[in-house]
């Protein structure tokens, strides 16, 4: 591990979250082994779940100001570990991410193109533009015809998700990339005043008590809520009707209730408000226009719940002419430079994204951070809070760190990284890593096992 790269990480992180003025302390880092990548992949996983476990110490202090806050550990190997997976199913095989058959980096006429085609509907839109072909190799010879910009805005114009491989130096010219580089890590608004909550905020348990309706997807968002479920909080994730993430379910939704809501149906609107009125955190992961278009704008929010922490990231940020745009780690990293950068580094004749989706994982736990630190300043300040985030932007953190010299030897997987007892799910028995992250008396826990969509009431 570089701790020049983790303490510049460090420092970038927690201005954003708490402000020049106000320091967390760097965590301790132990079992420094590092992912070999050409930018600070294990660095940003060690720093990131550092700060959410910082934030969570700093909540806690709030109850017992006349104690010091306990010092931090966080075990670098493990950290990247779970970056990769961290539910390893023991009776079956490991599910492998689901990519769609056409899913993936294609050579075009002037470069490369990542197409995402693992939704239905987004593998639609690759056909209507492309047409439907018998095989991988048919469409590869269909998108080598196009210009890479040329197919990529025609995916978009047909309501699909692909991005065109960029340069840095492209990126950083780009309308979008400009947008980015000029948006705040965290992007902070104080909200309306609201009454002293009556958390208990126990060490133990901290978060117990906290009612955190959750509205994302995929990873980024659902590592946030992971988190906050770790440490006592009543998380309720709210899917559409037909959701699925079946290599997911096991990995991510631990520690939390599933419900499925119609947000477009009257009656489910209604509980969805229901819910809105008792939650102290909203998560969410649409993009930047996505619950205005639904009538909840960040105003009906605070009116529907006074000091709500609400806390949304999206993929290409919340300024600029991509705000609005689909996308995913795989798409921000080849749009903004970095597979772009790997494959100079690999010295390779195609896109060499991260070892693992860095950008997904980091931001939820940044994300986490952000949703510790809204509780924390509603207690002290007497206020609810609107903070937003992106995995652009969390791009953008990282390329500023790129590995040098010593990019790292890998991470070795051990037996001693499992908790010491099995995980039943609905789908069978397996084992979980360890926490990372040590906070004397607060353990990292989770009370349930991953669930499957509608499991659950839509009920606190």
């Amino acid at each position: 591990m570089d701790s020049k790269l983790a303490a510049s990480l460090w420092q970038q992180m927690q201005q954003g979250l708490r402000g020049r003025d106000d320091a967390l302390p760097l965590p301790a880092f132990v079992d420094r082994a590092t992912f070999s990548s050409a930018y600070a992949v294990s660095e940003l996983a060690a720093t990131s779940l550092g700060l959410a476990t910082q934030a969570a110490a700093a909540l806690i202090a709030t109850s017992r100001p006349e104690f010091p806050s306990p010092p931090i550990t966080i075990n670098v190997r493990l950290a990247s570990r779970w970056f990769q997976q961290s539910f390893h199913p023991l009776n079956r095989a490991a599910p492998a991410m689901m990519w769609d058959a056409f899913a993936g980096d294609y050579r075009s006429r002037d470069g490369w193109i990542r197409l995402h085609t693992n939704a239905a509907h987004h593998r639609l839109a690759m056909e209507q533009v492309l047409g439907a072909h018998a095989d991988r190799a048919a469409l590869a010879q269909q998108v080598q015809q196009w210009q890479a910009s040329e197919l990529e805005q025609a995916m978009i114009d047909a309501g699909g998700c692909a991005a065109e491989m960029r340069s840095a130096a492209a990126w950083q010219r780009h309308p979008q990339g400009q947008a980015v580089q000029r948006e705040p890590l965290f992007s902070w608004q104080t909200t309306q005043p609201a009454a002293a909550p009556d958390w208990p905020l126990a060490g133990a348990r901290p978060l117990m008590g906290i009612k955190v309706l959750d509205l994302t997807r995929i990873i980024a968002g659902p590592v946030a809520t992971r988190f906050l479920a770790s440490l006592g909080a009543s998380v309720l994730r709210i899917d559409p009707p037909g959701w699925q993430e079946p290599t997911l379910d096991e990995e991510i939704s631990c520690g939390k209730r599933r419900a499925v809501l119609d947000l477009t149906q009257p009656a489910d609107r209604e509980q969805f408000i229901h819910l809105l009125r008792e939650a102290d955190v909203l998560v969410h992961g649409y993009r930047a226009d996505a619950l205005e278009r639904l009538g909840f704008d960040a105003q009906t929010l605070q009116a529907l719940s006074p000091g709500l922490i609400d806390a949304g990231l999206n993929a290409w940020g919340w300024q600029g002419p991509w705000r609005n745009r689909r996308g995913f780690d795989s798409l921000v990293q080849m749009g903004c430079g970095i597979a772009e950068r790997g494959m100079q580094w690999q010295q390779s004749d195609k896109p060499v994204p991260l070892p693992v989706q860095a950008l997904d994982h980091a931001s939820g736990y940044l994300l986490a951070a952000a949703v510790l630190e809204g509780l924390r300043r509603r207690i002290t300040e007497g206020h609810g809070s609107q903070v937003r985030l992106s995995l652009a932007r969390t791009a953008w953190l990282l390329q500023q760190h790129p590995a040098g010299q010593n990019a790292g030897s890998g991470i070795v997987p051990q037996v001693k990284d499992n908790q010491p007892c099995y995980e039943l799910t609905p789908w069978g028995f397996g084992v979980r890593l360890q926490a990372a992250a040590w906070l004397p008396g607060t353990p990292q826990i989770f009370v349930t096992p991953g669930c499957a969509p509608g499991s659950h009431p839509a009920t606190w």
